[in-house]
């Protein structure tokens, strides 16, 4: 009987569907297999390919595959659902898993690792965290302005909504001086966790060589040094700076035929937090050069002709480039965009 070359699995929380086949493309088996048969599947099986899609507990998955001895591939839900036949099911999925891993141009996924993971949970904590400050403060913004109380927005304008509550004190209803203390609480709560969570992944960043060789470069700090470390692939993967601006979703889009050429906005196809800090980063030596002047000759004549988000978007694909360029030579930054 012929050896197993490869298994597609189309991944759940409880029941997996594979699809073996054989060197020549022929099918081996189709299983339905729950959790624990799985992992004991995984153990007993002679190394082969194992493909997956990179979806949710797919990289825990894949160190296990790797543990058991077997070469992982970790494909993009969106290249794998092409090679679905008509029907949408559980072994179509997997059987379309396996032709899309076959392809000798398909993309993957690299399997994280635990600790890459865990960098990853506390960023994305800290990130739930200011969404639900946000939240709240938006709110009571919006209520106390009911009775005529109007803050600047911003969780720095906090104490000073709380004054403005004081001041309007004996005008207002207990209850809306109960609720309103209701919120600071949460508030001040939440600004709190935030805080420990910023101390831990500043932590995280300082142990990590590359995090800061990359805080190195204007505009990069320990959010975005650590949103790099958790989300991104080994920049070495990439053969060129462009492919991994292009991986962030940081250059034009394409809709060319017929030999013309036509390119539309950013085609945000990449990883969203990285893309965002990077434009955020951006964004804040556009407006220091805008006041202060640069060094960059290219950036001022942009500065000149174009929005101030344009440039950002511009300047940050640059700065993906230059990142890139910092990982492979292992070369820390030293051109100075700005002037002192």
């Amino acid at each position: 009987m012929s050896k197993v070359s490869i298994i597609g699995v189309d991944l759940a929380k409880r029941v997996f569907q594979v699809h073996g086949a054989l060197p020549d493309g022929n099918v081996a088996f189709r299983k339905k297999l729950s959790r624990s048969q799985f992992m004991k599947f995984l153990a007993e099986q002679p190394p082969c390919l194992i493909a997956m899609e990179a979806c949710a507990t797919a990289h825990y998955w894949g160190r296990e595959a790797l543990g058991s001895g077997h070469e992982v591939r970790l494909i993009p839900p969106i290249y794998v659902k092409p090679f679905v036949k008509r029907q949408k099911n559980d072994a179509a999925d997997a059987e379309a898993i396996v032709e899309a891993a076959l392809r000798p141009t398909m993309r993957f996924v690299e399997v994280k690792s635990a600790d890459q993971q865990s960098l990853g949970l506390l960023f994305r904590t800290r990130e739930l965290l200011v969404r639900q400050r946000t939240q709240f403060i938006n709110a009571l913004r919006g209520h106390l302005a009911e009775y005529g109380i109007v803050v600047a927005i911003g969780v720095r304008n906090v104490k000073v909504f709380q004054q403005a509550l004081l001041d309007h004190g004996t005008k207002l209803p207990k209850t809306v001086l109960s609720i309103s203390g209701v919120y600071f609480e949460q508030i001040a709560a939440l600004t709190e966790r935030v805080t420990e969570l910023e101390i831990a992944l500043r932590r995280e960043t300082a142990r990590d060589g590359q995090a800061t060789l990359l805080q190195t470069m204007p505009g990069i700090g320990p959010m975005s040094a650590a949103a790099i470390q958790a989300f991104a692939p080994p920049l070495e993967n990439f053969a060129r700076g462009r492919d991994f601006a292009a991986w962030l979703g940081l250059v034009p889009r394409q809709h060319s035929s017929g030999g013309k050429d036509r390119l539309g906005r950013i085609s945000k196809m990449g990883q969203r937090d990285i893309r965002r800090l990077l434009i955020i980063g951006a964004m804040s030596i556009v407006n220091w050069a805008s006041r202060k002047g640069s060094r960059d000759s290219w950036l001022m004549r942009l500065l000149e002709s174009k929005p101030k988000m344009v440039v950002a978007v511009a300047l940050a694909n640059k700065m993906a480039r230059r990142l890139w360029a910092m990982c492979v030579k292992k070369e820390a930054y030293e051109i100075p965009i700005l002037v002192a």
